[in-house]
């Protein structure tokens, strides 16, 4: 049966090409609902052919009938391109759709313009006790996210190892466990080695060890869910709004504007393609647009 086709794709995808967990599952929801469809129009209609791209047309509608947007549309297009190589590769080219292209409106990466990320390191925290562990750790995780532009998984999975103060740099695992080093600033690098001290005392009180960077309060690795929540909550107590992907947008954005080359921000990111690096060329655009029209007396803007 294809289901099994598929459990045996999705497995390939963990062994060969060491997809990470998360993205396993992206790839089974958006294709388990497809090899549904098509294992039921295969049963309804036995003798119609089972490469008919009809098939697939009526399925991209019913689904954008039920509310589903062209960009998971493009995903799941995305998705569905691996799988036929797969079952090509198996012998089963029957099942092999000639797949459309799904236009859709990219969105700008939502981001923290320069001066509010500033106000993060530079304003007083009346509401937390500054020098406890939880908030060194806190604060480092956001000193890390901005200014490293590292992703939330790469930074719950950094060791002590990864750290080279010395050089100021840390190695990180990416997407598909590719590893890559980013640099660490002057800055970032004294926060961490302050925040290394309070995490050896914090151990020691605990009576345990780790090789993790960030430790919960029971002295285990810290998850991707609590970096996520404690990373919102440090900003709204600061009255921000930001996710830690946001900071990576911010990092991305504020070197772009400050003149960074854009294939050393493609390098540092860890992205495949540049193309994927080249939607803050957008965002810089927006901002320039904005001012624009403020102030220029031709911009068409009225008082």
């Amino acid at each position: 049966m294809l289901s099994q086709t598929l459990s045996a794709y999705l497995e390939s995808l963990a062994l060969e090409r060491k997809s990470a967990p998360r993205t396993i599952d992206a790839y089974r929801r958006d294709l388990e609902p497809w090899v549904a469809f098509l294992e039921q129009q295969h049963a309804a209609m036995p003798g119609n052919r089972r490469n008919d791209p009809l098939l697939l047309r009526v399925y991209l509608r019913q689904r954008s009938e039920a509310g589903v947007s062209n960009r998971s549309l493009a995903r799941f297009l995305s998705a569905l391109s691996g799988f036929q190589k797969f079952l090509a590769a198996k012998g089963q080219k029957d099942l092999v759709f000639k797949l459309p292209k799904m236009k859709y409106s990219a969105t700008i990466p939502n981001f923290i313009p320069q001066k509010e990320a500033g106000r993060l390191f530079t304003d007083p925290c009346p509401q937390e006790t500054t020098g406890t562990y939880f908030f060194r750790r806190d604060f480092v995780m956001i000193v890390l996210l901005y200014a490293t532009g590292i992703r939330r998984e790469e930074l719950a999975g950094i060791r002590l190892g990864d750290i080279d103060l010395r050089q100021g740099l840390i190695t990180v695992t990416g997407k598909g466990n590719k590893v890559r080093v980013v640099p660490l600033g002057d800055e970032a690098r004294k926060d961490l080695d302050a925040y290394l001290t309070d995490r050896t005392q914090f151990l020691a009180a605990q009576g345990t060890s780790s090789d993790n960077l960030l430790l919960n309060r029971y002295g285990k690795p810290l998850s991707v869910r609590s970096i996520d929540r404690l990373v919102s909550s440090f900003g709204r107590r600061r009255g921000l709004d930001f996710t830690p992907h946001a900071l990576r947008h911010s990092f991305a954005t504020h070197l772009l504007e400050n003149g960074a080359d854009l294939m050393v921000i493609k390098e540092i990111l860890g992205h495949a393609s540049l193309s994927t690096t080249q939607k803050y060329t957008h965002v810089t655009a927006e901002a320039m647009k904005k001012v624009y029209r403020k102030a220029h007396p031709r911009s068409g803007t009225k008082d």
